[in-house]
Parts: structure tokens; sequence; C-alpha cells
């Protein structure tokens, strides 16, 4: 580990070093630490970092997410400037971004390029309306429910065959069913979206309006039979296998046989895993019993609603008008900026190839291939010392941690775009369908193989990392590892406290409230004696009621059964994170309790606990909470702070908060699981 320091360009020990991740003018002496942590370190930071119309919440993320943007944006205008060779995935990069910025040509062509498929709904007999349905299916507008292969739960070398029902334009069965004022006014607004977005198609406002009638008719019904968030998070619950002989028995309003073999390619399958069982019976009843109008309407919509950012500028500020009032943004991101996320979307890895050659030195993975093994070596004595855990599971949790899978920086193999047609003589609108129908070819060809491990499921130039629990794998970009989670040439503490605390927030995963049902093959297994299923139980619904005490709004507090999982890695990566820098101190002969440790006059453990809070920094807008509380699994960013940090002694001995200050939390009531 010293000689990775060494090698990265880190200080070394007996160096003075001073806070490089860290900016003290931005820290907050009028609120004391054991007041409100993240204010005390990040105040100066909102201030410096308003809210500008373009965003609805802006934080740390997001400052690397713009640089990213902005190299890859440097990218994909360079490869313009070289005239790529048609046929190229150069030329075909340009092509997309080129008409995704060519709104002369876009505005020009209006609705024209899916009014053929709009004209095809419209006039679909009664007898074809199967043949209406599987089309639908094929041409990338799911509706009533979806279908694909995925990694089989309980073989996860396999793959096995899914059927989900939903299909929610809002997304949260609550901005249906609920009827207070906020959730009011979301349905009002998306009902406008709907209306405009079909006149904007040359619909009459009559025939608008009917059309929101029966889609607001179909979608609350079936999310009246979507799970709550709360059961969203019982992922044992999802996996129901059924023989296709039961399929068809339980679903008979869906000619199984042509779905599979006219929508996907393939023979149909002998079995099939539904994940919720109740929203498929109400996707079939309802294809049972609406009228052609009514499923006409529904299919009108879905086509439209996946194409209206692919369109004219008429049909994209829309939409735009909708986000205000979703999540209060008030401007339109840049065009360009626009124009690059549906380009990577398309062809995210070959910009990430590029986005690697150009900005990733090698010392960066080799510096995280040894910090992950530190952190590793970390959880692995927490596991070793758990009180609440009994011996045989510490075993297999300490084996599935040791089979963990290490993915830094990108791919050892690329994605082959050669197969994808993007030929700029065809619209805007045709390239990117032609896009999202290779990706979703790729996905089906899947079926009947052996899953592919080297695969990833982020582009190298994502700010961001994940835990895959059917891989058992833990994954981190190239473009997150920057300042202030990962900087060469920062402290150890700092650094720890970014990404150290990030890769053990990943690791953590593994062992949250649904990675636990994974073993180290990444199979759904139960390895936990029931005497340690339940103390998991009993530590978990402390910490989530913790999270529920919260009042993010007036009137709405923090869900903490949505967000467990999340909140169980925030405190796992930070309890861990801090042995494993511990551990380097040590071997590095470093006592970081001594006056000569000291960064800029803060102990290393300050800094450590310091950075983690800066790494959350961010301004958000009301709506945003709202949205976020309702339909994201993590806490917001300054519970991830203050909550989390609240169960953690060390902290507390760090800035010396004591009983009587607003965050300390007597240590009958912190809750300690990794």
């Amino acid at each position: 580990m010293a000689a990775a320091i060494v090698a990265s360009g880190a200080v070394t020990a007996g160096a003075k070093e001073h806070l490089k991740s860290l900016n003290p003018d931005y820290f907050d002496a009028s609120t004391p630490a054991g007041t409100d942590f993240f204010t005390h370190i990040n105040k100066g930071w909102q201030e410096a970092h308003p809210l500008t119309p373009e965003y609805s919440r802006y934080g740390q993320f997001n400052v690397l997410n713009d640089e990213s943007e902005r190299r890859v944006k440097e990218i994909v205008t360079n490869l313009g400037s070289t005239n790529p060779e048609p046929g190229t995935v150069a030329h075909k990069v340009w092509t997309l971004y080129s008409q995704a910025m060519d709104s002369t040509r876009r505005n020009a062509e209006g609705a024209a390029p899916i009014l053929a498929d709009l004209k095809k709904i419209e006039t679909t007999p009664h007898e074809g309306m199967e043949d209406l349905f599987l089309w639908m299916h094929g041409n990338y507008a799911s509706p009533f429910f979806g279908a694909g292969p995925m990694e089989d739960l309980a073989d996860s070398r396999q793959y096995a065959m899914y059927i989900d029902g939903g299909g929610l334009g809002l997304g949260d069965r609550d901005y249906y069913l609920k009827d207070d004022a906020d959730n009011k006014k979301i349905r009002e607004a998306y009902k406008t979206l709907i209306e405009k977005q079909m006149i904007n198609a040359g619909y009459s406002k009559k025939d608008a309006r009917r059309i929101v009638k029966n889609v607001m008719k179909i979608e609350t019904a079936i999310a009246d039979s979507t799970w709550t968030r709360e059961e969203s998070r019982n992922i044992v619950a999802m996996y129901n296998p059924r023989t296709i002989e039961q399929v068809k028995e339980l679903y008979p309003n869906v000619n199984w046989d042509r779905f599979f073999i006219e929508t996907m390619g393939i023979e149909t399958p002998a079995n099939v895993i539904v994940t919720t069982l109740n929203t498929m019976a109400r996707a079939n009843e309802l294809m049972g019993s609406l009228t052609d109008r009514e499923i006409k309407d529904y299919y009108l919509w879905k086509y439209v609603s996946q194409a209206q950012n692919k369109l004219s500028d008429k049909f994209a500020d829309t939409a735009f008008e909708f986000s205000k009032v979703m999540s209060g943004v008030e401007q339109q991101r840049p065009r360009w900026k626009r124009a690059l996320s549906a380009t990577e979307g398309a062809l995210g890895e070959a910009i990430g190839e590029l986005y690697v050659e150009k900005y990733f030195p090698e010392s960066s993975k080799a510096y995280m291939l040894d910090l992950v093994e530190n952190l590793r070596t970390a959880l692995g004595k927490h596991i070793i010392n758990l009180t609440w855990m009994s011996d045989d599971t510490k075993l297999n949790a300490i084996k599935k941690l040791n089979a963990f899978t290490v993915k830094i920086g990108y791919p050892d193999k690329w994605k082959d775009y050669s197969s994808m047609t993007i030929d700029p003589a065809l619209s805007y609108y045709e390239n990117m369908h032609n896009a999202s129908m290779w990706h979703q070819a790729e996905t089906y060809a899947k079926w009947g193989k052996p899953v592919d491990r080297t695969e990833w499921g982020m582009t190298p130039q994502t700010v961001n990392a994940y835990y895959n629990p059917v891989a058992n794998e833990i994954v981190f970009p190239a473009a997150i590892l920057q300042a202030p989670f990962f900087d060469p040439e920062a402290s150890d503490a700092e650094n720890y406290g970014g990404i150290g605390v990030v890769i053990g927030h990943e690791m953590t995963h593994g062992f949250d409230d649904q990675g636990r049902n994974f073993d180290l093959e990444g199979n759904m297994t139960d390895w936990w004696t029931p005497e340690d299923t339940e103390a998991f139980a009993v530590l978990t619904k402390k910490l989530a009621d913790q999270f529920d005490e919260v009042e993010v709004l007036p009137g709405l507090h923090a869900n903490g059964t949505y967000t467990l999982g999340e909140n169980i890695a925030d405190q796992g990566g930070l309890r861990v994170a801090r042995t494993a820098f511990l551990d380097s101190q040590k071997k590095k002969g470093v006592d970081i309790t001594s006056e000569e440790a000291k960064i800029d006059g803060y102990d290393p453990m300050q800094v450590f606990y310091m950075n983690y809070a800066n790494i959350w920094a961010n301004n958000i807008r009301p709506e945003e909470i709202r949205n976020l509380t309702i339909g994201d699994v993590h806490s917001l960013a300054n519970n991830r702070v203050n909550v989390t940090l609240r169960n953690i002694a060390p902290f507390f001995e760090a800035f010396s908060i004591t009983e009587g200050q607003p965050l300390f939390r007597p240590e009958s009531e912190r809750v300690v699981i990794w």
C-alpha cells in the first residue's frame, strides 16, 4: 500500500501535508460541528455554487460530471474535425451528435419521423390488435409489461427470462393514487404533458383530451396494483418462477408463443420468472377488458413518450415544462449537453474508450486496486469482530468478501458497434430508434448463452460506482477517480474519507438488506442462520427508524425503509474506510495523534470525516427534495452526512461532540451493523 501511494505521487510520510480536496474557506465556524456537520463543512461551498436555472440540484457529483462532459465534448467535436469515414464508429458518434445539435433540420421535420407509426396504430383493425401489440413491444415502446433475459437470481451464471408488469409514466404509484396537493399538481402537469404532446403530434385538442383520459385510466389501474416503495425492497419476493404453461394460464390475454418468437426472435422458454404477480395480473386483466380505442390511445402515448426528446424543439420544450413541475428546474440544459447525453446513451463505450485513452492514467488504476484490497482487509476485520453474528455466518460472509470481483476504470473488452445502423440521410429520431433497437437486440441475443461477467453496467466517463449482487462485483468507472473523491496529491485522510468511503460503501452493499440475499457466486441463497437474520432485522429496523424521524419538508419525512440499503452502505463505508485508513498509517509509521501529523492544523481523523461531508456538498430545490424522497433509494445528501454520522463514536471523539449537542446520539441508541 505504501509503495502504491509513493508511486501515485501522494505526499509521503515525513513531508508536511496540506489540504488539497478540502477548502477551509468553505467551513462555517458559526455552525458548530455538533449542531449540523453538513452545514459546518459545506456552507461556503453552497454559497459559492448557487443553483443556476439549469439545475434542480447541484453538488460535487455535478462538478465532476461537468468536467466529464467537457472532456467528452472535446473528444466528440475532435472526431468531427477528422472527417471520419462513413460506417466507422467515429462517424456514427459524430452523426448522432451533429443531428442532435441540428435544431433547424429537426424543427423542419417536426413530428414527421413518427407519423407513419402513429398512423399504423390508428388504422389497425380489431383483428390486427394482437399484431399491433407485438409490434409495439418489438419497437421499444413496451405497453402493459416488460420482458427480457437477465441473470437468474438462483443461478447467476445463466440467464433467466423475466416478465414484469408496470410501466408508469410517472414512475411511482403515489403520484396516481394520493390526493394531497403536491401529487395532484404533478398529475395535472402530466395530463397537460400528454395533451400538448399529442397536439404536437398532429391530434386535435378533443382527441388529445380523450387520449389523456384513457392513458390516466390505464396507468392509474396499473399503479393500483404496483408495489409500494417499501415492498420493492423485497428482492426475494420478486423471484417467482413459473412454467410457461402456468404463465399461459395466468395471463391468457397474451399470445406468449408469438410474443417470444416475434418480438425477441427466440423459442418460447420453458420457464419464466414473474417479478410482480399482482401487477402482471392487472396488466392481463386490462388487456382483456379495454376497448380497442382505449388501448390505441395508450399505445399512442407510449410511442410519443419515448420519441418526445428525439424530435423537434416543440416536443423537447413541452417535455421540459413537465420537468419544471417535477423537479423545480428552471431552464433546460444547453443543447450540447443534451446532445452528448443522447449520443453517450447510444454509443457510450465507444466514447469511453477514447476517454480512458486520454484521461485515465494506469497509475490511478494501480492505486485503486491496492486501496480496494486495503478496504477488503478492513471489512474482513469488522465481520470477524461483529458481536451480533454467529461464527458460521461470519465464515460465509468472509468467503463472499474474498470472492468480490473488482473492476476499475474501464472494461477489459469494448462493445462492437459495427452492426449499428447510423445514417446521416435518416432523421435523428430514426437513427436514435435504430440505436435503441440495436441495444434491445443485444439484450435478447444473450438468451441461451452463459452470462458474460466482463460486461460493465456503466461507461468509464460516468461519475458513479456500483455493486452488482448477481456478479458479486464492485465497479468504479474512471470518471469518479478525481478530487474530491480521489487525488494522488491529496492527503491519505482526504482520499480515505472520499474514495475510500465510496469503496467501503460499495463493498457493504454486498451485505445490505438486498445484497445479503446473495452468496459468493452471486446466487440468491440464504447463507444466514435464522438467529443472525433476526438480529440483522432488529438492527436495520432501528436504522430505518432513525431516518424516518427526519422531516425533509413540512409534512414529508424521509423513508428509512426505502433507503435502507444505501444507509447501511453509507455507515459501513465510513466505518470500514476509517479502519483501512488507520491501518495504512500504521504501516507507514505515522502517529496520527501527533502534532506533526496534523494537516493545516486539523487532526487526520477530522480531515477524514470532513472530506466525507465535503463529497456530499450540494444545493437542492424543494421540488427536487420531494421528488427524490418519493423516488430515490438514496437519502438526501445532508442526511447521508448528519444522520449517518450520529451512529459513529469516533466522529464524536474527533470533534469533541458531547451530550446536549443536536448531533449527539447516546450510545444505547446508536446502530452499528457492519
